[in-house]
C-alpha cells in the first residue's frame, strides 16, 4: 500500500511588520536558522523555545535547507532593518557623556 502524497502548509507567516514568524508563535525564523547553523538539533531548538512545535521546527529547517538563497536574502534584509532601527534609537538618545558630566558637576557643586 502506498502512502498518499500530502502537502503540509509551511508553518511560516509574515506579521504586520514583515517579520517571518514560525507557527502561531512570536519566534522569528532567524532564531531557528541561527540556532540550527550553530549546531542545534530540531529537538534542542524546540526545547529552547517551548512555544515552538517540533514539527514546525523541522519544517522550518527543511524550508531553509531547500531555499538557502531566499532565506539568506531575507536574513540580510532583517539585519539591515535592525541596524537602521538601532541607529535611529541611538540618534534620538541624549549624549550620555555630556549628561554624565553635567550630573557630576552638579554633584560636586
Amino acid at each position: 500500500m502506498a502512502l498518499p502524497p500530502e502537502t503540509e502548509p509551511l508553518p511560516l507567516r509574515a506579521d504586520t511588520g514583515g517579520t517571518i514568524r514560525v507557527g502561531g508563535t512570536r519566534v522569528p525564523i532567524e532564531t531557528v536558522v541561527h540556532s540550527f547553523d550553530e549546531g542545534a538539533s530540531a529537538e534542542e531548538i524546540a526545547y529552547r523555545f517551548p512555544t515552538l512545535e517540533l514539527a514546525d521546527v523541522y519544517a522550518t529547517i527543511t524550508y531553509y535547507l531547500q531555499h538557502p538563497r531566499a532565506v539568506g536574502e531575507y536574513l540580510g534584509r532583517q539585519e539591515t532593518r535592525g541596524r537602521a532601527a538601532r541607529q535611529k534609537i541611538e540618534a534620538n538618545q541624549p549624549d550620555r557623556q555630556a549628561l554624565r558630566e553635567r550630573l557630576l558637576a552638579r554633584r560636586s557643586a
